[in-house]
């Protein structure tokens, strides 16, 4: 009788260490660590990837992603440098590079991360005015990830890229954005029309230096300009008669005048 229940007994022993085995066994994937903690002390080094033992409840295991995260930062009221109201978000690229401090460190280093991130969203962008926002995007960004791995960095995280994700602006001020490049373009084809008239009245000025050297060129124009009225086939000739013409019957009325007047 007693042998009977000291092998049950036995049995059950066995059964318990077999599960608990069984139970201390985790299996961590390839962009996995785990830190281990013993009685609440950090083990130096953590574990993985692959089959690794826990042994519960002198062990705890924290998993760790090694892989780049995606958090996008909720839409910010941003007033800029030249007094506009704008609602900015961002998104951010971060990944884990030491598992034991992003552990130690802090308590939950996505949410850390998040909120420095919308301070320093505001901080930045109400430095700047608003074309310089939407011109030098690379650069506050650039900025933006500096600031930000700056202070990720004592806890093990690597703020890999930040993107200013989309700018909200006034119904307003996009109208007066969309007058003043009206007004700009307006501006643009008054002066290339300006630039076509002064290289058109010179081009005439020189044309009419040619010909005063030469007045036979004048007569020759004048043929010329006959002939291209010829081809045409109108009911209507319009017949230039050029100005020294008349300057030249001008000359002579006043001979005559002269002479009848002797």
């Amino acid at each position: 009788m007693d042998i009977g229940l000291s092998f049950s007994t036995l049995a059950v022993i066995i059964i318990i260490l077999v599960l608990y085995a069984f139970s201390s066994i985790k299996v961590l994937a390839e962009y996995e660590r785990a830190v281990i903690f013993t009685l609440g002390r950090l083990r130096p080094t953590p574990k993985g990837p692959g089959l690794i033992f826990v042994f519960g409840p002198v062990q705890r295991m924290v998993r760790v992603s090694l892989r780049q995260e995606a958090l996008e930062v909720p839409a910010q009221d941003i007033i800029t440098r030249d007094n506009v109201t704008l609602k900015v978000n961002a998104v951010i690229f971060l990944r884990v590079i030491e598992p034991t401090r992003a552990v130690v460190e802090v308590s939950n280093y996505v949410y850390q991360t998040s909120q420095f991130a919308q301070t320093t969203l505001r901080s930045v962008l109400g430095e700047q005015e608003l074309d310089e926002l939407l011109a030098h995007r690379d650069k506050i960004n650039t900025r933006l990830q500096t600031i930000l791995d700056t202070h990720t960095a004592p806890w093990g995280v690597k703020v890999v890229n930040v993107e200013v994700k989309q700018v909200d602006m006034p119904e307003s001020m996009l109208r007066a954005m969309a007058k003043q490049a009206e007004a700009e373009r307006e501006k643009r084809s008054k002066i290339i029309h300006a630039e076509g008239e002064f290289s058109a009245a010179q081009r005439l000025v020189d044309a009419a230096h040619l010909l005063a050297a030469e007045p036979v060129s004048v007569q020759l124009r004048y043929l010329q300009t006959l002939t291209e009225i010829g081809v045409e086939k109108n009911t209507t000739v319009v017949f230039p008669v050029p100005v020294d013409f008349f300057s030249g019957l001008q000359k002579l009325l006043a001979k005559d005048g002269q002479a009848e007047a002797k």
